[in-house]
């Protein structure tokens, strides 16, 4: 309970817990009050593709378990009265990964921001692209940055929230596309993992290497902001968006 009332942050180390897409939007949305756009949407298997298991079956188990139609959930409401469009990832949807239907969501997202002059923030926590859905996932790359060039002949903001983990496909795209980048504290960003990297070039790498204070030491980040100041900080960067 005390977790809870902390929005999922201990009270003690102040370690962010990796939370999903309805309590970050609890978080955010005045008096929790969002409606979800684009629910239609499901993954589906063009390629027939199995490893361990064919991808249907996988898809179809892990609706059955979770209630979430797949790795992006996006939402529209107030945020301290400012109206605005939440894309958020939940990472127990396979991994977060980034496929087609994650990829079309973000577009009908941009799309719907153009259309009733909204900001866009995206909430990034995934492990990459989807490797099921082969070069449909990662066609989601260009087809997300493009996109993303529209909402800027728009004159429209664009808020990248990076928390723990964001890899991959993610960074590689609209993950770092932001017109400002913001993390959660001690959040790991980067494409490949750590562990794959020392493996590559065999060395040590420095102490916090891919971690958020490291990232805005080294230019990849704007700023850290600590979810508890999140909404705030959203609230006063809109006003100076407008402004």
């Amino acid at each position: 309970d005390e977790l809870e009332e902390n929005q999922f942050v201990c009270p003690k180390c102040n370690y962010h817990h990796r939370i999903g897409s309805a309590i970050y939007y609890s978080i955010l949305f005045d008096e929790a009050q969002y409606t979800e756009l684009f629910t239609n949407i499901r993954s589906k298997d063009f390629l027939g593709f199995t490893d361990l298991k064919p991808y249907k079956e996988r898809l179809e188990e892990t609706w059955a378990k979770i209630d979430l139609k797949d790795s992006m959930q996006v939402a529209v409401g107030k945020i301290d009265d400012h109206d605005a469009v939440v894309a958020c990832m939940d990472f127990e949807f396979i991994g977060g990964s980034l496929g087609s239907v994650m990829g079309e969501k973000f577009a009908r997202a941009v799309d719907y921001c153009i259309e009733h002059k909204m900001p866009y923030v995206v909430i990034c926590k995934s492990g990459g692209a989807r490797m099921m859905e082969s070069a449909f996932s990662l066609m989601q790359l260009a087809k997300t940055s493009g996109k993303l060039s529209q909402l800027s002949d728009a004159q429209l903001p664009y808020i990248s929230i990076l928390t723990d983990p964001t890899f991959g496909g993610i960074s590689a795209s609209f993950g770092m596309l932001g017109d400002l980048n913001i993390a959660e504290p001690n959040a790991l960003i980067g494409f490949a993992g750590p562990r794959i990297i020392k493996e590559t070039i065999r060395k040590d790498l420095p102490a916090g290497f891919q971690r958020s204070e490291f990232l805005l030491e080294h230019g990849f980040l704007d700023c850290i902001v600590e979810r508890k100041q999140l909404k705030a900080k959203l609230s006063k960067l809109f006003t100076l968006f407008k402004s």
